[in-house]
């Protein structure tokens, strides 16, 4: 019988580990997402996710993206999904972040002051990747003090953010391509629809 090869992956073992072992900790990484370079921590830590308030110097009544790795997670954290967004997820050609009433089971500060979240499922295979080692949400967050344009890529985030993270990740700091925000959309439960971002 053949040995079976490792699974290559795009990113180093290594630097995913360490990334993983700072948010089971409850630490800050700076990674890179579908879109944009994000500070990202434990959804549900509410220690963390102050202090990712604290590094952007931003008002918290908005609240945070949040990524999912898929349905199930989603599920189990708003309290009801509508049909809708199932669709505007699979018909969507670009990143789309939901707005959603009702979150259930994150941090305090991750929701907005209404009450809803943002929460986007993940088709990047790094982001999904560690979310599901996490097992746990993920706050993402553009790498940016508040008010501050956002970063196109790793070497436009400044030194500021860099130094005031746990780990700073390898995964993708040569690559400078500009890269995009998502989409966001508002849906409530009755169907209306409201774009935020394009």
């Amino acid at each position: 019988m053949a040995e079976r090869k490792p699974l290559i992956t795009p990113w180093d073992r290594e630097d995913l580990n360490r990334a993983l072992q700072t948010l089971q900790s409850g630490g800050i990484i700076l990674y890179p997402t579908d879109t944009v370079w994000g500070l990202g921590c434990d959804a549900t830590n509410a220690a963390a996710v102050q202090r990712i308030f604290h590094i952007k110097q931003r008002s918290d009544s908005n609240g945070l993206v949040v990524l999912a790795d898929g349905p199930a997670m989603l599920e189990k954290h708003v309290k009801e999904v509508p049909e809708l967004a199932w669709d505007l997820m699979d018909l969507s050609d670009k990143p789309i972040t939901i707005v959603y009433d009702n979150a259930m089971g994150l941090a305090h500060r991750v929701t907005a002051a209404n009450g809803t979240v943002g929460i986007r499922l993940t088709r990047d295979p790094f982001c999904a990747k560690l979310i599901q080692l996490l097992k746990k949400p993920l706050v993402s967050t553009s790498a940016n003090m508040s008010g501050r344009p956002t970063p196109n890529n790793f070497q436009e985030i400044e030194d500021i953010i860099k130094t005031a993270v746990d780990y700073v990740m390898e995964f993708r700091q040569s690559d400078t391509q500009k890269a995009f925000p998502s989409s966001i959309i508002r849906l409530r439960p009755n169907g209306e629809v409201t774009v935020i971002r394009p």
